[in-house]
């Protein structure tokens, strides 16, 4: 890995990117902040600038091809990177430009950290695969994954400090994330324990330790209760049930009914009422079509079907290893009460440890988008901890605070 390619400051050194008011909407908002994080403070009025015009997803898409286009030609290549995968992130499936756009993202960022990834067999597609060592290692092996539709390049700034801290990083994605997805037509499961055994098979790795990225805050506790390999797990951010995440932006007040309607194989109220939501909010169409292309399903009733299966409750309490669960006090996707919820399952875990990050860190978003250098030394020490602190012949179940 290049060690002059960008990192994430995990010391504390400098200041965090901190969480900005680009956009009205919440959603678009947070999409913007997501991008000036792994770039930096020379995003920022860029950003603002977009975003104080744009009000569409076309808007958007165009607005962000042109400022990858000016930063190529700036020679800003990192920025170029994640102009084109913000663009690249509000196409629909059936764009034209989506390829091309991400394929100039993934070379761009493999290019500069100067990694190329391996292609581990998979169904009836292969999932791309990074073995990240550093020079000297510490403590276990971290497999670190993320979540819905994600692609794990994404986060290299993030994961390039981690290794600089002495952690063998391999990083991954499965089937409905990135290259499983668009190039091997591997929709989503929930069995997420599959994918994570194939790579550390792969890698013939024991005793790691999982993350999991936003969805992958659930597949990491659902990987962990049926992956005995997997000795601790981080869930960041806590997700335990899919549905509730995605009920959330559809509008306030379908969670229950929607349910319902669910259980009782109600296709066709479903997808009225889903169309009707589409109809109301930008984010709303995107998430659906998105949706329906990452699990592979024809209809919003066959989408949210499926995410009904994307939940922990009845196999949280598997759970035997260490867990630390993150969380964002003002989450606009996951509800602060999947924390609780979340802890109280894992009752049969080593330890459980919860951590709530607020506004007041410049974290209280979802997977701490503002202060990532913060939840990145918390991930470092609770590792240490684990592995150095824990009697491993004691069951020891401590739910409590971890400090910045």
């Amino acid at each position: 890995m290049d060690a002059s390619a960008p990192r994430i400051d995990c010391t504390g050194a400098t200041p965090p990117v901190g969480y900005h008011r680009f956009h009205a909407d919440v959603s678009i908002n947070f999409q913007c902040n997501r991008w000036v994080q792994w770039i930096g403070p020379s995003a920022i009025d860029e950003v603002a600038e977009l975003a104080a015009r744009a009000h569409a997803y076309p808007e958007l898409i165009d607005g962000f091809l042109a400022m990858a286009d000016r930063a190529r030609a700036a020679d800003r290549l990192i920025a170029a990177a994640y102009y084109d995968r913000a663009a690249e992130f509000f196409m629909l499936a059936t764009d034209s430009r989506r390829p091309a756009t991400r394929a100039r993202f993934l070379d761009a960022i493999r290019t500069a950290y100067d990694v190329t990834p391996e292609l581990i067999p998979f169904g009836s597609g292969c999932m791309p695969a990074y073995d990240l060592r550093p020079e000297h290692q510490t403590g276990s092996t971290v497999v670190m994954f993320g979540g819905f539709d994600s692609y794990v390049e994404e986060f290299f700034p993030m994961i390039a400090s981690l290794v600089d801290a002495g952690r063998r990083i391999v990083v991954f994605e499965g089937p409905g994330q990135g290259t499983p997805l668009e190039d091997y037509g591997l929709t989503m499961i929930p069995e997420w324990e599959r994918p994570v055994a194939a790579v550390l098979d792969h890698y013939r790795l024991e005793d790691v330790a999982a993350v999991g990225i936003s969805l992958g805050g659930g597949l990491v506790i659902r990987a962990a209760a049926f992956e005995p390999r997997i000795g601790r797990a981080v869930a960041f951010d806590i997700l335990d049930d899919e549905f509730e995440v995605i009920a959330r932006q559809i509008g306030r007040g379908v969670r229950i009914p929607l349910r319902a309607l669910l259980a009782v194989r109600a296709r066709r109220i479903v997808n009225a009422i889903a169309g009707r939501a589409a109809a109301r909010r930008p984010v709303s169409e995107w998430g659906l079509q998105q949706g329906m292309h990452v699990t592979g399903t024809a209809t919003p009733y066959d989408f949210l079907q499926s995410t009904v299966a994307m939940s922990t409750r009845k196999i949280s309490g598997r759970v035997r290893g260490d867990v630390l669960l993150l969380a964002g006090a003002d989450d606009h996707y996951v509800p602060l009460r999947q924390l609780r919820r979340q802890a109280d399952a894992l009752v049969n875990a080593r330890s459980v440890t919860t951590r709530v990050f607020t506004a007041a860190e410049q974290a209280s978003n979802h997977c701490q988008l503002g202060n990532i250098g913060a939840v990145s030394r918390l991930i470092e020490s609770w590792l240490d901890v684990t592995e150095s602190v824990f009697d491993r012949d004691t069951a020891a179940r401590t739910p409590s605070p971890v400090g910045p």
